[in-house]
């Protein structure tokens, strides 16, 4: 006579399941079998499961953000004429901020960046002071490909600079102070002739004209009037330049004030507002808050490697920000655990590219 298997092990293992949704989607990857559909691969992300969801889900929600107007809102009994009038309300579309943090535009998502600026793709733009000038230092020289495994010592002692497994040679930097300087002393003539207060922002626009090279993103930025935050213009070699400066011709002065006021309406101001965010630190928090003085963007997708166990703001998902109100409630919002440099382009493939 064969033993019963114990009924305690049975009720363990055979546990009975509950109906599955109706709108459950089944896990399923791509078929090869299919031949190689790059459109095709990359839709599939969406049921495959892991980061792999969480990309299709980042499609999804971009692709809300660029599709959203504000005839697609109901008319507000206190909205004034002009919100009424539904040819205005087909053309105000959602206002996207998109942040990077400066090892991007060393890397070659740089060109991915210049794609969304120059085609008018984004409206705000958020970097740190590496994003911006290390963009300007490779319309004067070439950034290379190195080792992550490179010595720091030998490459001291040839004046190559590593930033993760590429390689800046100093005289870049050399070649940066020799252009910036002389539109430095004309910015200093021009606020003390003509009472003009820079700010990070004005800086970045004014070296978008005089760079006047179309592999720039701020001469683009520049062309097409789109804003370029950054708070922190200080922290990186636009900072050396502004130091050594400061010794040889003083008195410029950059305005950090005005600026936030500036930053800060551009989310208020508008109707819809969508965040892509691409690292973390200064750029995700200024983007976030500054839609804090909205309660809240309407739709946000991060895309970093960061963990949230250590408190970070880098790390931290997207609720944590709907608990500060930098992202409401009923957004729709996803964070892609994934570095950007693998991302970043195959998300641009999948909305922003195709027009």
């Amino acid at each position: 006579m064969k033993e019963a298997a114990p009924d305690v092990a049975t009720a363990a293992v055979l546990v009975r399941s509950d109906s599955v949704p109706d709108d459950a989607q089944p896990v399923r990857g791509y078929d090869f079998d299919n031949g190689v559909d790059y459109s095709a691969l990359l839709s599939s992300y969406a049921n495959t499961g892991f980061q792999a969801t969480s990309f299709g889900r980042a499609v999804e929600i971009i692709n809300k953000m660029r599709a959203w107007r504000l005839s697609d809102e109901p008319v507000d009994e206190n909205d004034n004429e002009e919100d009424r009038d539904m040819e205005y309300r087909s053309s105000v579309k959602c206002k996207i901020f998109l942040g990077y943090t400066s090892n991007l535009v060393s890397s070659g998502i740089r060109e991915t960046i210049k794609y969304l600026v120059k085609n008018k793709m984004v409206d705000v733009l958020v970097s740190t002071a590496g994003g911006i000038e290390e963009d300007f230092i490779k319309c004067l020289g070439s950034t290379y490909l190195g080792d992550f495994t490179l010595q720091g010592r030998a490459l001291r002692s040839k004046g190559l600079n590593r930033i993760g497994n590429l390689i800046v040679p100093n005289d870049n930097y050399c070649k940066f102070e020799d252009w910036i300087v002389p539109i430095f002393d004309q910015m200093l003539q021009e606020q003390k002739a003509d009472g003009i207060n820079w700010t990070p922002s004005k800086l970045i626009h004014r070296l978008g004209k005089e760079i006047n090279h179309p592999d720039s993103i701020y001469y683009w930025a520049y062309k097409n009037d789109i804003p370029v935050y950054c708070p922190a213009i200080t922290d990186g070699s636009l900072g050396d330049m502004l130091y050594f400066h400061s010794f040889r011709n003083p008195g410029l002065v950059v305005d950090i004030v005005e600026d936030i006021r500036a930053m800060n309406t551009e989310a208020v101001r508008a109707k819809k507002t969508g965040v892509i965010i691409l690292g973390g630190g200064m750029v995700k928090h200024h983007i976030c808050n500054a839609n804090l003085m909205r309660n809240g963007t309407d739709f946000a997708v991060f895309v970093n490697t960061a963990q949230e166990f250590d408190g970070s703001d880098a790390g931290a998902r997207p609720d944590e920000a709907v608990s500060w109100g930098k992202i409401k409630a009923d957004a729709d919002s996803v964070k892609v655990y994934a570095e950007a440099s693998l991302v970043f382009p195959l998300l641009v493939a999948q909305t922003f590219a195709k027009k």
